[in-house]
């Protein structure tokens, strides 16, 4: 019983640096410029540029900084901020791979990269984007849009927009807002059934509609859009409600 104990030890310490080298264990070394074309996808909700945050905080400085930690963005999940995550190469790799799995709870709406190789281009192509000018990376990796830039997501946005349009004449508790705030970047809708959801300004559209479908006056709905749970319109009866609907609150 003796030998045993310090065993164990030892396998609960050797644990995560074996997960830190399965990478090199595996021969597998990353390409930056592969991994520029795997950040196309990224780029709809990720700037590379410092503070320049989207639907997605910013990545840039992103090695040995705390999960959740970032000072100018706003809304990360509770669970990620709990986390006590630091973001290195083995952390990284395994948000990459399942972002679920490593925190429960946390809201970004990525299934993950679950091949190893595209995972080390990644990594490898954030890293030279660390050094370099950001600039350039985010230019050519953002117009390709990847799934969730002007490719997938844009077929989604057609899809969406040629469906039968709803009658928001009667609302359930979740579609009718009661407040919305705005602080920075950040709208923060509230609605009947107590729930506020948070939004990058640009996820977040106000649109009008006075027909006999649209909303009661001074009863704007939310209506989700698109498919990854982070982008949706508030619609009102009229343009003159939406000003006055809107309050600054930090």
């Amino acid at each position: 019983m003796k030998m045993k104990l310090p065993l164990l030890l030892i396998a609960v310490v050797a644990a995560p640096l074996a997960v830190a080298s399965v990478l090199l264990a595996a021969g597998i070394k990353g390409n930056a410029p592969r991994g520029q074309r795997v950040f196309a996808a990224c780029a709809a909700c990720h700037s590379l540029q410092p503070d320049k945050n989207m639907t997605g905080p910013s990545l840039a400085n992103l090695w040995n900084r705390k999960a959740g930690g970032l000072p100018s963005f706003s809304r990360y999940s509770p669970a990620l901020k709990s986390s006590d995550i630091v973001w290195n190469d083995q952390t990284l790799d395994e948000w990459i791979k399942d972002p679920q799995h490593l925190v429960p709870g946390n809201e970004m709406t990525f299934d993950g990269i679950k091949d190893a190789q595209p995972r080390a281009d990644l990594l490898a192509f954030l890293k030279e984007a660390q050094k370099g000018s950001p600039q350039t990376a985010q230019q050519e990796g953002g117009p390709r849009g990847g799934m969730m830039g002007g490719g997938m997501m844009g077929g989604m946005g057609g899809m969406m927009g040629g469906g039968q349009v709803p009658n928001l004449k009667k609302l359930y508790s979740a579609q009718r807002v009661q407040t919305i705030t705005y602080c920075k970047d950040t709208y923060t809708v509230t609605t009947a059934n107590g729930r506020a959801r948070q939004f990058w300004e640009r996820n977040l559209r106000l649109k009008t509609d006075a027909s006999d479908d649209g909303p009661e006056k001074n009863a704007p709905a939310l209506v989700d859009a698109g498919m990854m749970g982070d982008r949706a319109d508030v619609i009102f009866a009229d343009p003159s409600e939406i000003s006055p609907f809107i309050s600054p609150k930090c």
